[in-house]
């Protein structure tokens, strides 16, 4: 079976004063019908930029080469014009920052009406009914009123909710959703995710979870790919990498999630040092100025990812490190 969105060997480079900067280095991955993926990484890891050349909606200061299938279409290369006829109709999009979305001088539910008329064609009242019926989709409450009034009257969590019932009111394939739940509250967290499981669970819909939050990952998402500067570091089933991660990296991201006990004097676990910047990159593994484990090959040479127990791992020193040795790195 075709997946739905194939990426392939994917860059995005950003142009400035300074010259030509490489965000997105050779990224590729899948999601098939009714899966879930997130992307997680540290700021700068190049994931929104990865979510922003599939929606077709990178700047004129960016250029992406590479290809970009989605359910067989190349969109590589493709106009504004082929991107419009797939968004809001068979790509939904959920940005970070709701009011970039919402226009402040419609009403909600007329904002939802339009994009159902403009896609299905249907009459103002058939596509406000729609629209209503969107907004209690996602637990607005008492939505026939809430659809009457403006968007600076919801509340953070509720601008939220109904940014995610304008990407699913035409009920399209797959839904980009790039750190949906930021400057939300746990409760409000645990909420919009389950929205885009149940969405998934519902009709079907794909998901790729944007997010550097892998907290939220465990209970919402099927598959997870880690970033790294630009790069792949492991990627795989969530119940594989979660739970036994072979890249120093991840382990380092997880370790970092594990609660620790109350009375306890330790320092929370963390990786030391910083993401390099993008415009002056190391050689060899990106990460391994970092690393615990790294090694004189690990800083000449850039690791390819390569499949290692179950999952895709870049890292030369996956497969001779053994896993309870893994787990000690950060303690």
């Amino acid at each position: 079976m075709t997946a739905l969105l194939e990426i392939r060997d994917l860059h995005v480079t950003v142009r400035g004063q300074g010259g030509e900067v490489p965000a997105v280095r050779g990224l590729s991955f899948q999601v098939d019908r009714g899966q879930i993926l997130a992307v997680v990484g540290e700021s700068g890891a190049g994931k929104s930029l990865t979510a922003q050349a599939v929606l077709g909606l990178l700047g004129p200061s960016v250029a992406m080469s590479g290809s970009v299938k989605f359910d067989g279409r190349e969109l590589a290369g493709a106009t504004q014009a082929a991107y419009r006829e797939l968004r809001g109709r068979r790509l939904g999009f959920v940005p970070q920052d709701a009011l970039s979305v919402l226009s402040p001088v419609h009403p909600v539910g007329e904002q939802l009406a339009l994009a159902v008329r403009s896609v299905q064609g249907a009459s103002r009242a058939a596509a406000w009914d729609v629209a209503v019926r969107a907004l209690d989709r996602v637990g607005i409450p008492d939505a026939s009123r809430r659809a009457r009034v403006y968007p600076h009257e919801y509340s953070g969590g509720m601008r939220q909710r109904a940014v995610i019932a304008m990407a699913m009111v035409n009920q399209p394939d797959l839904i980009i959703a790039d750190e949906p739940t930021t400057a939300l509250d746990p409760r409000l967290q645990a909420q919009i995710l389950g929205l885009l499981t149940g969405l998934r669970d519902e009709s079907g819909t794909a998901v790729v979870l944007v997010t550097h939050d892998l907290a939220a990952v465990a209970g919402s998402a099927d598959r997870v790919l880690i970033m790294y500067a630009g790069r792949e570091v492991e990627s795989g089933p969530v119940d594989r990498v979660l739970v036994t991660p072979r890249s120093p990296y991840a382990v380092g991201l997880l370790a970092s999630l594990k609660p620790m006990p109350a009375a306890t004097t330790r320092r929370l676990p963390a990786i030391a040092g910083a993401p390099p910047r993008p415009q002056s990159l190391p050689p060899g593994c990106a990460f391994a100025p970092r690393c615990p484990l790294a090694v004189d090959e690990c800083r000449a040479i850039e690791p390819e990812p390569l499949l290692y127990d179950g999952r895709l791992v870049a890292c030369h020193r996956a497969g001779d490190v053994p896993a309870a040795e893994l787990a000690e790195l950060y303690r």
